[in-house]
Order: C-alpha cells, then sequence, then structure tokens
C-alpha cells in the first residue's frame, strides 16, 4: 500500500476534496495538508516522511516544500511535471 500525501496552502477546500476523492481506494492511504502555517492541518515532517507520493496544487506550493522539507524529500526531490 502506498501513502500519498496533497498539499495546497490551507488545506481548507482542494486538499481535502482530493483526499476525500482518493479515501475510498483500497489500495492507497491518503492524507491532506497546508502549506501555510494558517493551515487547518499544517504540513509536518511526519507526514512529508510519511508519504510515498506527495501532489501539490500549485508551484508556489512545491517550492515551499522543498525549501521547509528538503531533508524528508528523496535524493532528486519531487519530479517535475509540465
Amino acid at each position: 500500500m502506498r501513502n500519498v500525501l496533497f498539499v495546497y496552502s490551507q488545506n481548507r477546500l482542494r486538499s481535502p476534496t482530493a483526499e476525500q476523492v482518493f479515501s475510498k481506494r483500497r489500495d492507497i492511504e491518503v492524507e491532506s495538508a497546508g502549506t501555510n502555517h494558517d493551515a487547518d492541518t499544517p504540513l509536518t515532517h511526519e507526514l512529508v516522511a510519511w508519504a510515498d507520493i506527495i501532489f501539490v496544487m500549485e508551484k508556489a506550493h512545491r517550492t515551499k516544500l522543498q525549501k521547509k522539507f528538503k531533508a524528508g524529500l528523496n535524493a532528486g526531490g519531487l519530479p517535475r511535471h509540465p
């Protein structure tokens, strides 16, 4: 089973919606978190370490994630997608 983390700024709309949509799948575990300090569920080192796959909603979220949690990401960081 793979652990999937959805990340957005506030963790109020997009990331929790993605978590809810994918929560019914039996082949993955899902969580969501926000990059901002006042997010409903703030992103933590523990969540980054838990995740096998991290989906960000915008390029700015990827940048924040890479800056703040660089040590917890794999050697190549997050993959680039067009």
